[in-house]
C-alpha cells in the first residue's frame, strides 16, 4: 500500500476563458524529486517558501493554494511562545476535526507582510514542513514554482512581470481566493480543477468515476492511503486516466486517486465531476503561476 501525504483544507471556485490550441504535454514519471537532500526546498513534489513570524525567522512553509487558512507546526508555536487562540472547526482530505488556533501578529512572506492570522496549531510530523501558508497568506501573492530549479519565487503583484514565449495563461474568477479552473476535462466528461499545490496526489470525486465509467468495466486500480495534515487517512483508488484536458494543454496518462473526499463538497463539487490537481501533476511543466490578486494561472510547457 502507497502511503501519500495530502494537505487539502479548503477551496473555492473559479472559472477559465478559452484557450488557445497549442502543443500536447506529457506526463513524465520520473519528474518526481525525492531524497532528504533536498528537503529543505522541496518535499516530494510539493514545495516550501521561507516565512518570517513576528519578526523572527526564516521558516520553512509548505504553499498550498487550496486551504483556506495558514497553518503552523505546534512544536514551533510553542518554542515561539505564540498566545492561544479558539478552537475551530478544520476541514481536511480525511473529514472535520476541532483544533486549537494561536495568533500570528505579523507573517513575513517576500516584501509582504500579513497581520493578525489565526492559524490552527498541528503536529509537524503531518505536516511534512514547520508549517503551511493558505489563501490568507497568498491572496494578494504572485508565486511561481519553478519545477526545473525547485523554488518558489514570490513576485509583488503591483510590478510588471515579463512572460516567457511558452508561457500558457488561464484567466479565471475568484472564490475565497483558491482558484477553479471549469474549461477542463477528462477525456470527453467536462470536470470543474481545483489548484491545489498542498496535495501530493491528484484527487478525483465519486461523480467523475461514475460519468468515466458509466456502462463499461473500470480498469485496475491501486489502492493508497492519504494522510490528512491531522494525522487522519482515508483510503482511495489510483486509476490512470489516458487523457486530461486544461484549457488547451493536453494532459496524457494522468494519475488520479478517486475518493469520496470531504473538500469536494466544501467546495460544492460534490455533485459534478471535479479533480484536485496536486503536484504529481503540476510538476509535469516546468514552471506553474499562481496570480491570486489578477485571477490568472500560468503554465510554461517543458521542452521535449
Amino acid at each position: 500500500m502507497t502511503l501519500l501525504a495530502a494537505a487539502a483544507l479548503a477551496a473555492a471556485v473559479l472559472t477559465a476563458v478559452p484557450a488557445p490550441a497549442i502543443p500536447a504535454a506529457t506526463l513524465d514519471d520520473q519528474l518526481e524529486v525525492t531524497g532528504e537532500g533536498l528537503a529543505a526546498r522541496q518535499i516530494r513534489s510539493r514545495m516550501l517558501v521561507s516565512v518570517g513570524i513576528d519578526g523572527r525567522g526564516p521558516f520553512r512553509f509548505l504553499v498550498d493554494s487550496g486551504a483556506d487558512r495558514t497553518v503552523i507546526g505546534l512544536s514551533l508555536a510553542r518554542s515561539l511562545s505564540l498566545p492561544p487562540g479558539r478552537s475551530v472547526l478544520l476541514q481536511g482530505i480525511a473529514g472535520n476535526s476541532r483544533v486549537d488556533t494561536v495568533t500570528i501578529a505579523v507573517l513575513t512572506l517576500g516584501r509582504s507582510t500579513i497581520a493578525d492570522i489565526a492559524a490552527p496549531a498541528l503536529a509537524e510530523v503531518h505536516l511534512g514542513a514547520q508549517g503551511i501558508l493558505g489563501i490568507d497568506a497568498l491572496a494578494d501573492q504572485r508565486l511561481m514554482f519553478d519545477f526545473d530549479a525547485r523554488t518558489v519565487t514570490v513576485q509583488d503583484t503591483r510590478k510588471l512581470v515579463a512572460f516567457d514565449p511558452d508561457e500558457i495563461v488561464v484567466t479565471a474568477r475568484r472564490s475565497k481566493g483558491q482558484l477553479i479552473l471549469t474549461q477542463a476535462s477528462a477525456g470527453r466528461v467536462p470536470i470543474s480543477a481545483v489548484v491545489d499545490t498542498g496535495a501530493e496526489l491528484t484527487m478525483g470525486n465519486l461523480a467523475l468515476r461514475d460519468r468515466i465509467f458509466a456502462g463499461r468495466r473500470p480498469p485496475p486500480v491501486t489502492p493508497v492511503t492519504l494522510i490528512s495534515v491531522t494525522g487522519a487517512t482515508v483510503e482511495a483508488n489510483l486509476v490512470t486516466l489516458p487523457q486530461m484536458r486544461l484549457g488547451g494543454i493536453i494532459l496524457q496518462d494522468v494519475q488520479v486517486a478517486f475518493v469520496d473526499a470531504p473538500p469536494f463538497a466544501l467546495f460544492g463539487l460534490d455533485k459534478q465531476p471535479a479533480v484536485l490537481l496536486g503536484t504529481d501533476l503540476l510538476q509535469a511543466f516546468k514552471r506553474v503561476s499562481l496570480d491570486f490578486r489578477a485571477r490568472k494561472i500560468r503554465f510554461v510547457l517543458r521542452h521535449r
